[in-house]
């Protein structure tokens, strides 16, 4: 039996452990539920779509798991050796946490006071939107991009301010200039996802320099860096560097990708102190044991991120090239998931993809002709690209109109 095979199997084996402390998190929850009920703001529940439960384990089992930009291998095996010992602080509040506030800091080359913690980098978001949305403010950013920060604006009484994408699918930086400008008295923060999800475009250094040098200083500027890790553009720079500036800028980063322990949730903020503190107040710090263990190893383990990056480029790239030789044009991306452009509408495929036990990603208006696809293991690549190919001889995939 393989090392990978017998850490996988303590560790399953010993879930029910934690679940005590996984119990944590809903009561916390519920307590910052109160607290915006507090401030008259009403709190919208959103998220990628598969974060809801199934009702069949075989059913979900069975998928290909290609809708939500997860890793397709899990943790790491370090990862997983890390979060076995962590079960037996399963029971216990004030357990040793791996020094996991100080690791996560000195690796990005910041202070313990330019950190806060979450249950995952949704919930980082949506501690910023309750920190500076509500009563009328207004968020600044594009669309399609990641939307769990314009669901949570509608349910805090605050306004979104969506932008298009250029035609070459790249976010039009001097736009979201002029409308923060515009609206400077009741903007709340920008929010800028780099690279962007849905569309794996990156903004560059000098766009993102661009940006903070033309809007006010005192605007808060929230930069999503979900998939930095995937990023090879030369002119893409991540933007720790302004925090250690001092500008208002927040970057917002998790574990749920290139780490592979999106059912873990664990994410992180880097800001300035005094925004830390603000935020702090709406932060439930519900990061369990196993998370913040299993979160420091799989930070460390550099040897699986870049087997990570290979496999991913690799089928991405692939894909993309098979995809094309059928005539199917995509847009290049810096990070694990793609789109194509099928050419019409993509609601009927993605259930087509569906009944092929085949999960690829949501609508996202309004690029409702093109397709995300995360990438997974070459077994479920060669699935994805059968079943395109076989849903393209079917009814299904007639185009509008016609």
């Amino acid at each position: 039996m393989k090392k990978n095979d017998v850490s996988r199997r303590h560790f399953v084996g010993g879930a029910a452990a934690a679940l005590g402390t996984l119990a944590i998190a809903p009561e916390l929850a519920s307590a910052r539920d109160r607290e915006a009920a507090a401030r008259g703001i009403r709190r919208v529940p959103g998220g990628a779509p598969m974060l809801r439960m199934f009702d069949e384990v075989e059913e979900y089992d069975a998928l290909a798991h290609l809708s939500s930009n997860e890793n397709p291998f899990g943790p790491s095996d370090k990862a997983l050796e890390a979060m076995n010992y962590a079960f037996k602080y399963s029971m216990r509040y004030g357990y040793p946490d791996n020094d996991v506030h100080e690791k996560i800091a000195a690796a990005h080359g910041v202070d313990r006071d330019q950190l806060l913690m979450g249950a995952g980098s949704g919930e980082i978001l949506e501690v910023v939107g309750l920190t500076y949305l509500g009563h009328g403010k207004k968020v600044i950013g594009v669309e399609p991009s990641y939307g769990s920060v314009y669901r949570h604006a509608s349910g805090i009484d605050a306004d979104t301010v969506l932008l298009p994408l250029e035609d070459d699918h790249r976010q039009n930086i001097q736009r979201m200039v002029d409308a923060t400008n515009r609206n400077y008295r009741d903007v709340g923060f920008v929010y800028v996802c780099n690279p962007n999800n849905p569309t794996g475009v990156c903004i560059t250094a000098d766009e993102i320099a661009y940006l903070l040098d033309n809007i006010p200083e005192d605007v808060p500027v929230l930069i999503d860096e979900a998939y930095h890790h995937f990023v090879e553009d030369p002119e893409y720079e991540e933007s720790i560097k302004y925090v250690t500036e001092g500008r208002k800028v927040i970057i917002a980063r998790t574990f749920s990708k290139i780490y592979g322990m999106a059912a873990m949730r664990i994410g992180f903020a880097i800001a300035p102190p005094d925004m830390i503190q603000e935020m702090s107040a709406y932060s439930t710090g519900s990061v369990n044991a196993l998370a913040r263990w299993g979160g420091v190893a799989a930070m460390e383990d550099v040897e699986a991120q870049q087997k990570m990056l290979a496999h991913n480029k690799h089928w991405r790239e692939q894909t993309r090239a098979d995809l094309a030789s059928l005539g199917f044009e995509s847009i290049p991306s810096q990070t694990n998931f793609f789109m194509v452009n099928l050419g019409r509408e993509v609601a009927p495929v993605r259930r087509a993809f569906r009944e092929r036990l085949v999960a690829v990603g949501r609508d996202f208006p309004p690029m409702l002709d093109h397709l995300r696809v995360s990438i997974g293991t070459e077994e479920e690549m060669g699935r994805f690209m059968n079943a395109f190919e076989d849903i393209l001889k079917t009814p299904v995939m007639s185009s509008r109109g016609g």
